[in-house]
């Protein structure tokens, strides 16, 4: 079997099916595990992603407004890896190719059309549908199963050793430039972890903040994790946020509890690392119950 997938988080639910061997192309945006990186990329971004979190989002959104994708599909590129599955999603016209680009693109492959698997991650019941769904796509349902049900006895067993501990109230920044809070499976990661979520709702996309709503919340744990970033690159943008008025009168800050995230690598990837994100949550929220070995990796003190 010959799959293309154009979205990170179906790369690696492929590798830990362990049929990785069946990828021939990926995303630009496809990184882990690092083996993944010798295949062809057939898509790109249209807009420079470098600058800061204001600057890529104005680009963005100038380009949304003229009703034009952000990423392109290279269809020479896709028909030259002849796939018989491609994985796509349709979750976020910002975060990876809209299904319609994919659609287009494929049009340009002849012969038999490939089978078009569209993953639509909202909260974590659909992220572990997906993995099934891409099981069944690749022939392998029985797998899909047991790796669905290895990832939950991970994160149950998280959960069940954080319960009846002091809950602190968490806000997660998921974008700096406007200020926006992780939404989606974000508030169901932070509840795993033992932490109460402050803002975004399940389910639902990253909710723009208003900085007053934001610091009248007063959180006990501030965790930034802006989508597409690692913690290097969150750790330059974070002076937007410390330029705020009562920035250093906030709890969390006075309390040394802010925290910088890799958002790209785990919290913003339905895939199988939301069980390690889990896991940073945890050593953050309670770092005398907790100790998983992330800190300097996937996370780091402000």
């Amino acid at each position: 079997m010959r799959v293309v997938s154009l979205i990170a988080s179906a790369t690696e639910i492929v590798y830990a099916l362990d049929l990785g061997h069946t990828l021939v192309a990926r995303s630009h945006e496809c990184d882990h595990p690092p083996s993944v990186l010798g295949l062809p990329a057939v898509t790109a971004p249209k807009f420079p992603t470098d600058g800061t979190s204001y600057e890529i989002d104005q680009r963005v959104k100038a380009i949304l407004a003229e009703g034009l994708s952000v990423y392109r599909v290279d269809p020479v590129a896709l028909a030259a890896a002849r796939p018989e599955v491609v994985l796509t999603q349709v979750q976020c016209e910002v975060c990876a190719v809209s299904l319609r680009d994919v659609e287009e693109a494929l049009v340009e492959i002849a012969g038999g059309r490939p089978r078009l698997v569209a993953l639509e991650p909202m909260r974590l019941d659909d992220v572990w549908r997906d993995m099934r769904l891409v099981a069944d796509a690749l022939d392998v349902p029985a797998r899909g199963v047991a790796l669905v049900n290895a990832l939950q006895a991970r994160l149950t067993a998280i959960c069940a050793r954080a319960a009846g501990l002091a809950r602190p109230r968490v806000a997660t920044v998921e974008w700096i430039e406007p200020l926006m809070a992780g939404g989606n499976w974000m508030p169901e990661l932070v509840a795993l972890a033992g932490g109460e979520n402050l803002f975004g709702a399940v389910g639902q996309h990253s909710e723009v903040l208003s900085w007053e709503r934001f610091a009248a919340s007063d959180p006990d744990v501030i965790c930034v994790l802006p989508c597409g970033w690692g913690v290097a690159k969150a750790r330059t943008e974070l002076a937007a946020l410390e330029r705020q008025p009562g920035w250093s009168q906030l709890r969390a800050v006075a309390a040394g509890r802010v925290f910088l995230l890799d958002g790209n690598r785990y919290f913003n990837r339905p895939g199988p690392r939301l069980v390690e994100s889990v896991e940073i949550l945890a050593e953050l929220l309670h770092p005398d119950r907790f100790h998983f070995g992330h800190e300097g990796d996937g996370w780091e003190r402000r």
